[in-house]
Formats: C-alpha cells, structure tokens, sequence
C-alpha cells in the first residue's frame, strides 16, 4: 500500500513493514534450524507451558472478562523446542482471547502414537471456510479493528510443518474458531 508513496507516514509503515518481515524471519530461520537438527533430547512438557501462558493472557484480558479454560493432563511432552512450543500456543491462545466473547479453551492430549494434540477454541464469532483460507496468508488480516500484524498463524503454522506437525482450523463447539495443532510428542519419562 505504501509502495510509490512519498510520504513521512509511507516512510514510516514501510520501516515498521521491514522491521517485522525481519522478525518473522528471524523467527523461523531458528526454528528451521531447531526442528532440522532434530536433536533426540528436545522435549518440552506441556503442561507447564500451557499453565504459564494461560496465567499470564488471563491477567491480560481480564478486563474484557475473558475465562481461559485448560485441560492439560501432566506428563505430556512435545518433541522439541520450549520456545518454539510457546510461540505457537502463545499466538493462538492470544489470538483466540482477542475475538472470544467470553470463553477460551486449551485441550492438550495425546493424539495417536508419537503424536501431540492441541485444540485452542474460542466462542467468538469464528471464521467461515473462505476466511479460513485467507487467515493463513502471512500479513492477513480480517479484523483491522483487533490489535494484530496478521503474521500470527502463518508463523503457527510454519513452525508446526517444520517439526512434521500440522495445523487445522475449524469451528468450535460454541460457534468460535477452533485450532488444532497436530504435533510430534515424547513418550513420558
């Protein structure tokens, strides 16, 4: 939009523009190189990852009344990197308390063997499958009334693919979105 445009404020988006595209690409420059080294040590247990996130984004949206809702068994473990973990559950547990009504939920359970699963439902007013599709383009965003870059799913969804996992969306059962992420998991120590 601010290609061609002579401006302070073109200057300044294009900047703002730069400064993020090299965000992201740092961002998933070192997960392409975690999830490539494949180191068989890498675990991360989930559920105290999940209890952090959901403690701190309750503190955050607790003046919009947001409830964030866990089941997360203990003993539970994702097959790499925390941070990497944390990024991709962190964005879309924001993500879903950003359009929730009222209620955000997290379930993490253990899909079929070597497998982690983790749904992320909101009952907010969720997306139809032309939306679905247009989310997922990097810098997509279809609420410009949200705080956002757009970049959030797209990066979820790239670093869940490099460690072999997948990413789903779909409608919750109280009519929100529904995310689920299909991940490598560790058997329990």
């Amino acid at each position: 939009e601010v290609q061609g445009v002579s401006s302070p404020l073109a200057e300044t988006v294009a900047r703002q523009v730069q400064t993020m595209r090299r965000q992201v690409d740092h961002y998933l420059a070192r997960a392409r190189t975690v999830a490539s080294a494949k180191v068989i040590g890498a675990r991360t247990e989930a559920a105290p990852v999940i209890a952090d996130l959901t403690r701190a984004l309750s503190k955050i949206y607790a003046s919009r009344g947001i409830r964030i809702e866990k089941d997360c068994p203990e003993g539970l473990s994702f097959r790499g990197d925390r941070s990497d973990f944390e990024e991709m559950i962190g964005n879309l547990l924001d993500n879903a308390c950003k359009f929730a009504e009222g209620e955000v939920t997290v379930t993490v359970s253990s899909g079929k063997p070597g497998r982690l699963s983790v749904v992320v439902a909101d009952d907010g007013p969720g997306l139809d499958a032309e939306q679905q599709k247009r989310v997922l383009e990097r810098g997509e965003r279809l609420d410009t009334s949200k705080p956002g870059s757009g970049l959030g799913l797209g990066i979820v969804r790239e670093i869940a693919s490099l460690y072999g996992g997948q990413m789903k969306l779909g409608r919750s059962e109280t009519g929100g979105l529904a995310v689920e992420l299909d991940l490598p998991s560790v058997a329990a120590a």
